[in-house]
């Protein structure tokens, strides 16, 4: 199985299930690898932790557990 798979798309954010030890360099170049953001600077950024802007928000963004596989989690990507 691939160490990042997209999983959901938005305009400007996406869903990835990843191993648990994917960093977010690898992360960020497997999204812009198959699906091109068309933003200048593409993926740019991996959510891990709830922002202290809108704490709301983050919290249903942060690594969720895969229901199908322990070893993986699903992680928010925004561009």
């Amino acid at each position: 199985m691939d160490r990042v798979i997209i999983t959901k798309m938005a305009a400007l954010s996406m869903q990835v299930c990843a191993i648990k030890d994917a960093t977010d360099e690898e992360i960020l170049l497997e999204c812009n690898r198959q699906n091109l953001c068309g933003t200048t600077n593409g993926w740019c950024h991996v959510v891990r932790t709830i922002s202290e802007d809108d704490p709301e928000i983050a919290k249903r963004s942060l690594p969720v557990q895969c229901a199908d596989d322990e070893n993986r989690i699903h992680l928010i990507i925004q561009c």
